[in-house]
């Protein structure tokens, strides 16, 4: 059996969308033929812990850990926060919105923290892993970022060692949604284009999870990169069932909510259909899961909206089905960004696998609408697609009571985390004989 070395800083029982990819990923390796061995952070700075991802993991599976030298701690104590806060992605802030002291953190973090706040953890990581590996050979290094540093770890190693490399990014680099909020300085700037062009030019082969971002790196470097979307595991599914159990028309969202996911076009298009039937506030439930942005609060006061929303914490990905046996129709968000039309957030495929229909708001033009059309599971709405959004919520509405989504078995089974494996694991042979 050939061996891989998957460089991940997420791993459970870190929990949230960036570790779903290669647990995922590493449940299927033995099928196809490789044996994987994983190397992350012991003490991880992560927004969440879910316990219920460990199941995943096959049993027998070697996890390198070592401990990662993070700026947090000073982090936490120069902005007053608490040691024990963990720290949100993408600048969310749930309770105020940012002030001086942490406009300033944010200002050392883009200029002296690159490509990101586990740099330190590189050189470290290089040598365990070099010496680890003169005694643990390996037929491929496989890095997964963000966070970038992890393909800056891969990439020495491929210097020292010689070792194929395959270099997965589940999200852009440079060209990320928070990229220009770093309030980078032009040397900054300048250093991360040029570790990101490194990067792209050195790796073996490199996985991307959606046409734009292949688009957006050929710009940056002309080669070929390999599609492999997200998708959603079978085995997470089985209890699903057709028809929601609960009382109220209810339309749930997954995962944080950041400032530029705020929907506002989607809060007016509600307020109005609630103002012109004042009886659908006791039909109609919203439900945000997970950490929401406190810009997302103050919308949802604005439209008048505080009776139909509820908030409700993280729920473990184990217990995600019974969420989804309660919601009549789940909203996906796209971030309101320059490269928005680049955007395949994994929740998409989750939001599949869950078989109910998906209101998007985001780019009608973008990869995320082309699945949503080829799978014919809903439909995406931008800014000035109000009245459509709203004719689509009555239509939902109108037919609650027998809305069940068939998906084609052909194309839905190109999303599995299983169909996803073989694709990494084709690619992989393909590297190591090349």
């Amino acid at each position: 059996m050939k061996k891989v070395l998957i460089i991940t800083y997420y791993w459970p029982p870190s929990g949230g969308a960036g570790v779903q990819r290669w647990l995922k990923f590493v449940k299927y390796l033995r099928d196809f033929g490789w044996e994987p061995v994983v190397y992350t952070a012991e003490n991880p700075e992560v927004p969440v812990i879910d316990e219920s991802l460990e199941k995943d993991i096959p049993e027998g599976i070697l996890v390198l850990r070592t401990k990662a030298r993070e700026p947090y701690q000073l982090y936490k104590r120069f902005t007053g926060r608490k040691q024990t806060d963990r720290i949100q992605t993408a600048f969310l802030s749930e309770k105020k919105k940012p002030g001086i002291i942490e406009n300033i953190s944010i200002w050392i973090r883009g200029n002296f923290f690159i490509p990101d706040a586990r740099c330190f953890w590189i050189n470290p990581s290089v040598n365990y892993l070099k010496n680890w590996l003169s005694k643990n050979p390996v037929d491929l290094i496989i890095s997964t970022g963000p966070p970038h540093s992890m393909h800056l770890i891969a990439m020495q190693l491929k210097k020292l060692t010689g070792i194929p490399w395959l270099a997965d990014f589940r999200d852009p680099w440079t060209n990320i949604d928070f990229y220009n909020q770093l309030k980078l300085s032009r040397i900054a700037d300048r250093k991360h284009k040029h570790l990101e062009e490194k990067v792209l030019r050195t790796a073996d082969a490199i996985t991307v999870i959606s046409k734009g971002m292949a688009e957006d790196f050929n710009r940056i470097f002309a080669r070929e990169y390999h599609l492999v979307t997200n998708g959603f595991d079978e085995d997470d599914f089985v209890d699903i069932i057709d028809q929601p159990i609960h009382d109220k028309f209810r339309i749930s969202h997954i995962g944080s909510l950041v400032k530029t996911r705020n929907p506002i076009v989607f809060w007016q298009a509600l307020s109005e259909l609630i103002n012109d039937n004042p009886d659908l506030a006791k039909k109609i439930e919203i439900a945000l899961t997970g950490n929401v942005d406190v810009s997302v609060r103050e919308s949802v006061k604005e439209f008048g909206l505080e009776k139909v929303v509820i908030y409700q914490e993280y729920i473990p990905h184990a217990k995600l089905v019974n969420e989804f046996n309660k919601t009549t129709a789940l909203l996906l968000l796209i971030n309101e960004t320059p490269n928005a039309n680049l955007i395949l957030t994994g929740k998409l495929f989750e939001y599949l696998g869950a078989k109910r229909p998906i209101i998007c708001i985001g780019p009608t033009d973008g990869n995320t609408s082309t699945i949503l059309r080829d799978t014919n599971t809903g439909y995406c709405f931008d800014s000035n697609s109000k009245p459509e959004l709203m004719n689509y919520i009555k239509f939902l509405l109108n037919n609650q009571s027998n809305i069940k989504i068939t998906l084609s078995d052909t194309r839905i089974k190109d999303y599995t985390r299983k169909n996803l494996t073989s694709m990494i694991v084709e690619l992989a042979n393909r590297t190591i004989k090349a």
